[in-house]
Formats: C-alpha cells, sequence, structure tokens
C-alpha cells in the first residue's frame, strides 16, 4: 500500500524539522509564528519552530548522542571542533549562547573565547 501524498510529504520533512528542534501540527492549529507548508496547493501540515535558546539546546543534545558521550568528556581538540560548528551555525549569537555551550563542555566562558578567537587568528 501506498502512503497518501500527503503522509509522504511529512514524511519527507520530518527529520528536517526533528533535527531543528520544531514540532509538526495539523495546518488549522497554527499561531501566527508557525510555519505552513503546503504541497500541490493545499495545506498539509504546520511546523512550530523552538525558541532559539530550545534550538541551542536541542543540538548540543544530538551533537553528545553523535559522539555517543558528553561533550564535557571529550578531549580539547573535539571541543574546539564543536564551538567551530556551533559558531557556524549561529550558536553564540544567542543571548547567554556562551555560557550554555561553556556548560555543555565543561568549560569556562573564557575558554569558549578562546576557542573562538583561535579560529580568527588562523
Amino acid at each position: 500500500m501506498t502512503p497518501a501524498p500527503d503522509e509522504s510529504f511529512i514524511a519527507a520533512v520530518k527529520p528536517l524539522v526533528d533535527a531543528m528542534g520544531g514540532r509538526l501540527l495539523p495546518p488549522d492549529e497554527a499561531g501566527p509564528d508557525d510555519v505552513v507548508l503546503a504541497w500541490a496547493g493545499a495545506d498539509v501540515v504546520a511546523v512550530r519552530l523552538p525558541q532559539l535558546a530550545d534550538s541551542l539546546d536541542h543540538i548540543l543534545a544530538a551533537m553528545e548522542r553523535a559522539r555517543g558521550r558528553p561533550l564535557a568528556d571529550l578531549e580539547r581538540k573535539a571541543k574546539q571542533e564543536v564551538v567551530r560548528t556551533l559558531e557556524a551555525r549561529g550558536a553564540f549569537a544567542v543571548r547567554h549562547g556562551v555560557e550554555t555551550v561553556a556548560g555543555a563542555l565543561g568549560v569556562s566562558r573564557f575558554t569558549i573565547y578562546n576557542y573562538l578567537n583561535r579560529e580568527k587568528g588562523r
């Protein structure tokens, strides 16, 4: 049995929404800040995006799962790589982003700034 086009579309966008820490909703439950996705001229699903701070927590949790251990347990070089990745994703534009990342990595804010400045010096 082939899934309905709506179901296929939802299945296709779900991994992206999950990666962002968003939530799928029926289109008629969409709020003013939600994004309604249409397919073949019909509203199919609404996406509720997380607040930026929640996104950062979600990204950090995903990075931890991908590495199979707490970020605080990583070696210095791996922590620097995490900071580079997070900087590229805009994590430090979020209010308290440096503090949040420092806590997850088990380092000081000063260390995060050193990692960031070291990259800019290259």
